[in-house]
């Protein structure tokens, strides 16, 4: 009986991490016993009998601080503004890594409603290792804050520089000296910078059975990675920033990618007046934990600002009212790629209203 347990769990392991002949039929079940189930196809159901709350609408008008462009065509975005309203978004802030031209479609495309979006800009990196880097990046930067940016990012680097950009800035993090003059000018111009550091804690740590965190863990990995920094690295990078430039306001999207240890966002919170965080796309990470979260929630309320990250899906949104506004319990939602049950946070009306709406205009303006 153990010697088959052994094998059951190895066979679900190797087929996590892709190392099973998916030609095999047997592999290919998704909805097998055991012996056949891969597992990144478990997915599993709550038979709980404990109330299941549906938020349809927010509980008071929302900002949301982490968008991106996911509406391609004048249709899709009538419909999305349908669902804003639908679900009481008020706004909504596309985040891009986009300059020049690529910048000025995306901006007069979504100026049709003028009031529900903003599209924040990025940094032209063109020649970051040459002499005439930073001022050619603070000239476009003027430029596209002329046109309408009011804010710069999601500017993204994982260990090895700011790769979503364009063009990628491999070698140059946010900390980097060339950077100095940059940051300033955003302070200058009042605009706020969305900067995504490093990936949660799961990605970096050994993609094995005993990584509660695999199944999503492993689509993202960084253990295997050579020539990066780290985790703690990139905190510091980031800590690097903020402190450096302390006229400039900075929002680490995804709680900083420290779900995992809110302590740690919570220390530079403390030391950092310019720090802000979003929750974007890291419900899972948090809601993990709910009473842990909701605390940390409570007592920095006025630093936390409210972002999806995950489409515009009407369910998505309700997914994510009922994730901060209730306090219902073992709910799985297939969006996110961990097998861990979710909880709700139940946070109090003047925590949610803050983290919905009152701190992103403290931010951003009306």
């Amino acid at each position: 009986m153990q010697k088959s347990l052994t094998l059951t769990l190895s066979i679900l392991l190797l087929a996590a991490t892709g190392c099973v002949n998916e030609s095999n039929p047997a592999a290919e079940s998704q909805k097998g016993g055991p012996e056949t189930l891969l597992l990144k196809n478990y997915r599993p159901e709550s038979i709980f009998n404990i109330p299941a709350t549906m938020v349809e609408k927010a509980r008071f008008p929302v900002i949301d601080m982490h968008a991106h462009r996911y509406a391609r065509s004048e249709a899709e975005m009538d419909q999305w503004v349908s669902t804003m309203d639908e679900k009481g978004i008020e706004k909504t802030i596309i985040l891009s890594p986009i300059h020049g031209k690529e910048f000025d479609s995306v901006f007069d495309a979504y100026a049709k409603y003028p009031d529900r979006f903003e599209v924040w800009c990025g940094i032209d990196f063109t020649g970051f290792e040459g002499p005439d880097f930073p001022a050619t990046a603070i000239a476009e930067l003027e430029r596209c804050h002329e046109k309408g940016a009011r804010g710069v990012g999601e500017l993204g680097d994982k260990g090895k520089g700011f790769f979503s950009s364009r063009p990628a800035a491999i070698g140059l993090h946010a900390d980097d000296p060339r950077m100095g003059p940059i940051w300033d000018k955003c302070a200058e111009l009042g605009m706020p910078i969305n900067i995504h550091v490093g990936e949660p804690k799961w990605m970096y740590e050994k993609m094995d059975s005993t990584n509660d965190g695999l199944m999503n863990a492993y689509n993202w990995r960084l253990d295997n990675k050579p020539d990066i920094v780290d985790h703690q690295g990139m905190i510091d990078i980031l800590e690097g920033a903020v402190k450096n430039h302390p006229r400039t306001t900075f929002i680490a999207c995804h709680v900083a990618n420290c779900g995992y240890d809110l302590s740690i966002i919570a220390g530079l919170l403390d030391a950092y007046p310019n720090l802000h965080i979003d929750i974007g796309a890291r419900f899972a990470e948090i809601c993990a934990t709910p009473r842990a979260t909701a605390k940390f929630m409570i007592q920095y309320q006025d630093r936390i600002v409210y972002g999806t990250d995950m489409g515009r899906s009407p369910d998505m949104y309700a997914s994510t009212f009922r994730l901060l506004e209730t306090a219902d319990e073992h709910i799985y939602d297939n969006r996110f790629g961990y097998h861990w049950p979710l909880h709700g946070l139940n946070l109090p009306d003047e925590v949610l209203e803050k983290i919905y709406r009152l701190n992103a205009i403290n931010i951003i303006g009306n």
